[in-house]
Parts: C-alpha cells; structure tokens; sequence
C-alpha cells in the first residue's frame, strides 16, 4: 500500500509539472473543465429526460434515475471522505509545484474525489439510460477525474477511487431502482394531472391506422373460414 501511494505522489508531481509546462490558456481551459463538466452531465440529464417523455415507461424511469443514481453516488463518497480524512496533495505533497487554484481549505478531504464520484456516476447512468452515450460520457468523466489532478487538488487514486466508485453505485442504483420508478412512471402517465404526464412524458404512440389493420386482417381471416 506504502508503495502504492508513493507512486500516487510521484504522479502527482509529474502531472503538476506538466500543468505547469502548459500555455496559460490551456491551464485555464482545465480549471474551467472541472466545473463545466458538472454542468454538462446536468444538460445531458435534461435532455435524456426529454428525449424519453415520447419514449417508452422504461426508457422514461431510467431517465429519472439517472440523475438521482449521479446524487446517491456523491453522498458515498461524501460520506467515505469523512471517515478517511486524507490530507489534499497540494498541502501534504513536500516539494510539489503550486496547485494551479487555491487549495481546498484543511476539513475538505481529498479521498475519494467528488467530482470524480459524481462523473463516474454520470457516465454509467447516463450510457446505461441512453443507448450509444458511453462514447461521450466516459472520456468526459476521464478528462473531468485528471482535470483534477492536473490543478493540483487530487491524488491520482482519489480520482480513480472516485471515477470506480461512481460507476458502481450508479450501475447498482439503475439496477435496484429500475423495478420502482418503472411502476411509478406508468402510474405518473395514467394519472389526471396534466402536470405530472406532462413530466412523465405520454409515451409512444400508436398510430391509428397501425392498430386497425391487426383488426382488419383477423376480420379477413375470420371470413375466408
């Protein structure tokens, strides 16, 4: 473990080192990317909802959960950092360059990563709800872990802690809570409030004139005996 973490450390210099090395620019483009990430999983969030209210009750339910699976995964591994109370490497790291933005005040633990954990959980919830989006997600959630890494304000394994952790809670969260929000949508699309199968969505509809013609050839059938 000892070993482990002194190449966490020495990583985490190399990677300080070449922040430092980098255009003004491009250092600013990482710091900005550690919050903007965040606002682009919540876009992404509004729009598979959206996208799912003309979309069957499961694509819908698992549309709910996945910002919820994002919120659960956050709270584990709040709840994690503050019984393991890592120092942030931008004060314990002895000779490492300067964080590139202030370093978290002493109470703000660095294991595991939040913004990891939520980004990890983001990526799974939101691939396992929208068919194809792993390909966006998951390097985003990537950039978004090392972005943290690269200011200076994260180990490497408070990142990769993070990133395993999200994804895990969110993929049990989907799982578990597909059943239960699956019920809950197909109760929301039936109800009497325009409100609530507004935000539910009403599902995919069935066209007229494709639910007739089942009819007309079982009549058909029917008469040719």
């Amino acid at each position: 473990m000892d070993n482990l973490l002194d190449l966490s450390d020495r990583l985490y210099v190399d990677v300080l080192d070449f922040a430092h090395s980098t255009p003004g620019w491009f250092q600013w483009l990482a710091e900005v990317w550690t919050e903007l990430g965040l606002l682009l999983f919540g876009a992404l969030f509004l729009a598979g909802w959206w996208r799912s209210r003309n979309g069957s009750s499961t694509a819908m339910a698992l549309a709910f959960l996945a910002p919820l699976a994002t919120a659960f995964g956050y709270l584990v591994s709040e709840a994690l950092k503050s019984v393991i109370d890592e120092e942030r490497p931008c004060r314990a790291v002895a000779g490492a360059p300067a964080a590139l933005i202030q370093c978290p005040p002493y109470g703000d633990w660095s294991f595991p990563s939040n913004h990891s954990a939520i980004a990890g959980a983001a990526a799974v919830a939101l691939a396992l709800s929208w068919r194809g989006m792993a390909r966006l997600t998951v390097p985003m959630a990537i950039l978004m872990a090392f972005s943290r890494v690269f200011v200076g304000v994260h180990y490497p394994h408070d990142v990769t802690a993070g990133l395993l952790l999200g994804g895990l809670v969110a993929f049990l969260f989907l799982r578990v809570g597909r059943r239960p929000m699956l019920a809950l949508v197909e109760t929301a699309r039936s109800s009497r409030s325009a409100a609530v199968v507004w935000c539910a969505g009403h599902g995919s509809a069935t066209p007229a004139h494709a639910s007739a013609r089942p009819a007309r050839r079982a009549r058909a059938r029917h008469g040719a005996r």
